[in-house]
């Protein structure tokens, strides 16, 4: 994780959780540092780590971040804009939500919201850097508990465990109970039961 390791002011990493899911919302987060912080073993690419060690390693970022912000884009947004705007659009609101203007915004993938022009898109940036890393986690911690919830109120699709991804589990739950309301209609999985 070397992107960003020499650099000073107001630094931040942003990334998302949720562009594959066929149900639940699509959730970024911008996690802003005074300068670079010091490493800690517990951050890396979210997909590399268990829940427990997810959760604790988000525990540690809020406590320590300088600023963490959040933005979510809803399934109808998801449907009517598409994934990929979705996402330039929860990342905006994830930034915006810190309610500052960071020095430099490193965000994971190859691109960037139009209002941010000045921010660096790093590819596999969850991977390479601890900002971005960090962003990852929080994102996909964040979109999880949302999933939780979800879970709560829909039962029958086991969403707690497989967080809206069309799990063999799901897919029969889909297929046995049709859609929610959380559903991605035009999603392969789901378009096939409308």
């Amino acid at each position: 994780m070397r992107v960003g390791c020499s650099l000073e002011g107001l630094i931040s990493g942003v990334d998302e959780a949720g562009r594959g899911p066929v149900a639940g919302p699509l959730v970024s987060a911008c996690v802003v540092w005074y300068g670079l912080p010091e490493k800690n073993r517990l951050i890396k690419d979210s997909k590399l780590l268990t829940e427990k060690e997810r959760e604790r390693a988000c525990e540690w970022i809020v406590k320590n971040a300088y600023r963490v912000g959040i933005g979510v884009s809803s399934v109808e947004e998801i449907e009517s804009l598409n994934v990929l705007n979705a996402t330039l659009l929860a990342m905006e609101r994830a930034i915006e939500a810190t309610g500052i203007s960071p020095n430099l915004i490193l965000i994971d993938g190859n691109r960037k919201p139009l209002n941010y022009p000045e921010a660096k898109c790093v590819i596999r940036g969850d991977k390479r850097c601890f900002l971005i890393a960090c962003a990852s986690i929080v994102a996909k911690v964040t979109r999880d508990r949302i999933m939780g919830h979800y879970h709560e109120l829909y039962p029958k699709y086991g969403f707690k465990r497989n967080k809206g991804y069309l799990t063999l589990e799901h897919k029969k739950a889909i297929e046995k109970e049709g859609i929610c309301p959380i559903h991605r209609r035009t999603f392969k999985g789901v378009k096939e039961f409308i």
